[in-house]
């Protein structure tokens, strides 16, 4: 009985700390990016949410975020894109040190490279 108790509480005390410690996604934030694109460079704001939704701005696109998924010091999502006409499908996955993320966007064109700074 002992012992059940003392493995009750070890248990408890795992659990209290693991919420304790946790908190927001790393990566979860706004972001001042930059996507350099077979048409140059294209700055846009990324806004990263807790709860998995987001969005991609800019002066020219404006489109929301899918399938947002966090781990550790990682991000990935989708983004549906209108360009030229064009549908296109952005699949970003990317690492967050501080605060500074650097990643990619898989496209039909190709990898085009990410950096961001959160604001």
């Amino acid at each position: 009985m002992k012992k059940i108790l003392s493995g009750l509480l070890v248990l408890s005390l795992s659990v209290l700390v693991g919420c304790a410690a946790g908190g927001p996604p790393p990566a979860a934030g706004m972001w001042s990016a930059q996507i350099v694109s077979p048409l140059g460079e294209l700055p846009v704001t990324l806004t990263l949410n807790a709860d998995g939704s987001g969005e991609m701005a800019s002066d020219v696109l404006n489109a929301p975020l899918s399938g947002i998924v966090y781990a550790d010091n990682t991000a990935a999502f989708t983004a549906e894109i209108s360009v030229q006409g064009q549908e296109l499908v952005l699949d970003f996955t990317g690492s967050v040190e501080g605060d500074t993320m650097t990643g990619e966007f898989g496209s039909d064109f190709g990898a085009m490279a990410v950096t961001a700074t959160r604001q």
